[in-house]
């Protein structure tokens, strides 16, 4: 019988690359491993993996073993931790995963308010910003998806909870400093401060410069929102971050902040679930405090321009 076991040692073979590292990862022994995959290949006549070198390469069998495992390890572990929760008379926990940066500031504002109105509900923060959420929450991973980049999938419903603008911000001697916008060429000669992300996954590249043609002088990756305003305002480059996150983190610092092309450059932040649990009680009462929680700092924000 197919049973957990196999498939978590599928899936850690393949994730640390041997038998022998998974072994060492999960404090076993090499032997156990091996011993329980070739029981499973036995009673199904199938092999789950070839060596090649020092490598293991899956067969089909292994790929559709690993497909299920990576589905369905993680919702059994997670049902284990709701049913130890339940025992406690805990509710459980919501997993949320982020896919932007801006989104965890957001975040922070809404987790006060709902632990204080749950309180047997604990939440999960994966703040892995290069993982792929959507195909997280489908795979039940986690539980909500906050994202500025929802997808139409039939099992999932993504629902807008704030709208805002993407802002250019210079410092205030800056060339640009004075314009209302900017245009694609107008980056020619900068020095790009973006999050750790594929340029693919940035609008300011896939709405604005790549369909017109330019690249900035050169682009630079930098981990916290803090850090980037401190390169700004030393001269070190220009950055885009949304308008309610600029007015929060660049309060008292003397930039100026500019639209995006003549029409700007809108976006939301999303909160995705999956639509067979969206009338869990904790997930409404979540959506609801996401929608008060907006961004009320950007409506007191200094116009485009103008210096903070």
């Amino acid at each position: 019988m197919l049973d957990r076991q196999h498939l978590v040692f599928i899936r850690e073979v393949v994730r640390a690359g041997s038998v022998t590292a998974a072994a060492e990862r999960m404090n076993l022994s090499q032997s156990a491993i091996s011993h329980a995959v070739a029981k499973l290949e036995s009673r199904y006549g199938i092999k789950v993996w070839h060596r090649k070198g020092r490598s293991l390469q899956l067969t089909q069998a292994g790929e559709y073993l690993l497909r299920l495992a990576d589905r369905l390890v993680p919702e059994l572990d997670h049902a284990e931790q709701v049913l130890a929760d339940i025992a406690q008379g805990r509710r459980g926990a919501m997993r949320i995963g982020m896919e932007c940066h801006p989104c965890e500031k957001w975040l922070m504002r809404a987790t006060g308010p709902f632990l204080a109105a749950w309180p047997d509900v604990d939440i999960e923060i994966r703040t892995a910003f290069r993982f792929d959420g959507v195909a997280a929450l489908a795979a039940h991973e986690i539980d909500v998806l906050v994202t500025p980049d929802p997808v139409n999938v039939p099992e999932l419903e993504f629902e807008p909870v704030f709208d805002y603008e993407l802002k250019l911000a210079v410092r205030a001697d800056h060339r640009l400093a004075q314009r209302a916008f900017i245009t694609p060429e107008d980056l020619l000669g900068e020095d790009l401060l973006t999050v750790p992300v594929a340029a693919e996954r940035l609008d300011l590249f896939t709405r604005f410069l790549i369909p017109a043609g330019y690249r900035p002088r050169r682009r630079v990756t930098v981990e916290s929102v803090e850090l980037t305003l401190q390169m700004v305002m030393a001269g070190r480059g220009v950055t885009v971050l949304p308008d309610w996150l600029l007015a929060e983190s660049a309060a008292g610092l003397d930039l100026a902040r500019i639209g995006i092309g003549r029409d700007g450059l809108g976006k939301s932040i999303n909160i995705g679930v999956r639509r067979a649990e969206l009338a869990t009680d904790y997930l409404q009462g979540f959506l609801e405090i996401a929608r008060r929680v907006g961004p009320a700092e950007a409506a007191l924000a200094p116009a485009c321009g103008d210096k903070w």
